[in-house]
């Protein structure tokens, strides 16, 4: 399929976005993703596309969340051996493949019919792995994820993209549905977002920023049955050392102003 169109705009694009930086931070040296199937898929798209690069510092940053989750979801994984895994808005994130799941775990990517048919062309078929295709926000497909065991939600780079009456309403309906477990995903502030909004590769892709969260514990009041377990807004150090000066110098400073600091983060719930 080298060189074959792809007719993705809007918030679909930007999973070019990450599946870009996904596969140039794997070329790095020091690699934390080591993420071959990211950088196979953009060989087999034939090229990237430049107006979607993020740059250096933005793509360690954007490897840096991707494995936190990993982390997150393997643990959840180790403490559940037999867990449910939902991937929403899974755009051509290879997580399935980079964690390796054991056969028992029920692995479900969901995400609009158009980006589960270029998966399905990109990526190999894996057993125990379900591709539902479907808008997160549609309320139809959760029927098709069995609630017999603990489920962690994974939903990367997805939330910021909806209404903010859709979050509250899509994680209403998974704590209703599933019988216990973890939702994580990346939250910006609302200052956080006004910044992603002048991102030149964001922008070039028309995709509208809607959500933001400026205090955790909001949600917890959005949505009765969700608690905070886990805020992460730090840089790990040696992740920091990758970036260039300029970013070192700025992640030091937002380190100290309460308002930078947390414009970007990622959330841990469990219900």
């Amino acid at each position: 399929m080298d060189g074959d169109r792809i007719d993705l705009t809007g918030a679909r694009e930007t999973l070019l976005i990450t599946l870009q930086a996904k596969a140039a931070e794997s070329s790095m040296p020091h690699s934390l993703l080591r993420d071959h199937f990211a950088a196979d898929a953009i060989r087999r798209l034939g090229k990237a596309a430049p107006h979607l690069d993020v740059g250096h510092d933005m793509t360690i940053g954007i490897a840096m969340r991707a494995h936190l989750v990993d982390r997150w979801t393997q643990s959840f994984i180790a403490r559940h051996p037999d867990a449910t895994v939902l991937n929403l808005g899974c755009g051509l994130d290879s997580r399935v493949f980079r964690i390796d799941p054991p056969p028992e775990v029920r692995w479900f990517d969901v995400d609009f019919p158009d980006v589960i048919a270029l998966r399905r062309r990109l990526y190999p078929q894996r057993a125990n792995t379900m591709l539902i295709e479907s808008s997160v926000t549609e309320t139809g497909w959760l029927a098709n994820i069995p609630h017999d065991r603990p489920a962690i939600v994974v939903a990367e780079g997805v939330l910021p993209y909806l209404a903010a009456d859709d979050v509250y309403s899509l994680l209403a309906r998974l704590v209703d549905h599933l019988p216990a477990g973890e939702i994580v995903f990346d939250g910006y502030s609302h200052l956080g977002l006004q910044l992603l909004r002048f991102n030149p590769a964001i922008r070039a892709t028309g995709a509208t920023l809607s959500w933001g969260i400026d205090d955790p514990a909001m949600l917890e009041r959005q949505v009765p049955g969700l608690s905070l377990l886990e805020e992460v807004t730090d840089y790990e150090p040696s992740q920091i050392e990758r970036m260039s000066l300029p970013a070192r110098i700025a992640v030091q400073l937002f380190s100290v102003i309460p308002a930078l600091h947390r414009m970007g983060r990622l959330l841990r719930y469990r219900f």
